[in-house]
C-alpha cells in the first residue's frame, strides 16, 4: 500500500473518530430521547473469545494490571471497561445514547448474577436503559467499551474529553502512578 493511500486512510479514520466524540460530547445525551440500540459489532467481542476457554467464556468482568493505570476492570474477552462523569452512580443512570452508545458501547448485562473474577460481586448490579436493554454496573457507574480499544488490554478510552475513566475494582477513576488521573485517547 502507497505511503499516501495509508495517509488518506488513517486520515479518514482519525475524521471519523473525532466526529463520534464530538457527538457523544454535545448531543448524547438528548433528554427524553430513546437512545439508539448498540449494533451486534459494537458490542463486545463474546467472552472468551480471545483464550478460547470454557471457564473465561462465563466471566463477565475481571481484573487485569495494566502498565500505566494499575489493576482495572474489564469483560470477559479482557477489554478495558470505563465510566462517564455524566452518568450517575445513585441512583444509577447512563446518560450515554445515540451516537455516545456507538463509540461507547454499554456493557450488557446478561442474567442477574454475573460472573466476576477479582471484583467484588456485591458490587456488581445492573441498570434499564431507555431503550429498555439492561447495562451492567459497578458501585452503581454503567459500565462502557470504547471502540477504538481494539484489542485486549487497550486504554484509549482513559481520559477522553476529561469525561471518561477506565473503572477499578472498587468502582473508581483509575488514575495514574502519579496519582492523578491519566488522560489519553485521541488528543483529549
Amino acid at each position: 500500500m502507497s505511503v499516501r493511500r495509508r495517509t488518506a486512510l488513517l486520515t479518514a479514520s482519525a475524521v471519523a473518530a473525532l466526529t463520534l466524540v464530538t457527538a457523544c460530547d454535545s448531543g448524547g445525551t438528548t433528554p427524553g430521547a430513546a437512545p439508539a440500540t448498540t449494533p451486534p459489532a459494537a458490542s463486545a467481542p463474546a467472552a472468551g473469545s480471545s483464550t478460547g476457554g470454557s471457564s473465561a467464556a462465563a466471566v463477565a468482568l475481571r481484573t487485569t494490571a495494566t502498565a500505566g493505570l494499575g489493576t482495572v476492570v474489564t469483560d470477559g474477552a479482557g477489554y478495558t471497561l470505563y465510566r462517564f462523569d455524566l452518568d450517575t452512580a445513585a441512583p444509577s443512570a447512563s446518560h450515554c445514547d445515540g451516537a455516545c452508545a456507538t463509540l461507547w458501547p454499554p456493557v450488557p448485562a446478561a442474567g442477574d448474577h454475573p460472573k466476576v473474577d477479582g471484583v467484588d460481586a456485591a458490587l456488581v448490579s445492573s441498570v434499564t436503559r431507555a431503550d429498555g436493554t439492561r447495562q451492567l454496573t459497578l458501585k452503581g457507574w454503567p459500565l462502557y467499551r470504547y471502540a477504538p480499544d481494539t484489542r485486549p488490554g487497550d486504554t484509549k478510552g482513559q481520559g477522553v474529553k476529561g469525561t471518561w475513566w477506565a473503572v477499578t475494582p472498587s468502582g473508581a477513576k483509575a488514575v495514574a502512578a502519579s496519582g492523578t488521573p491519566a488522560t489519553g485517547g485521541y488528543g483529549y
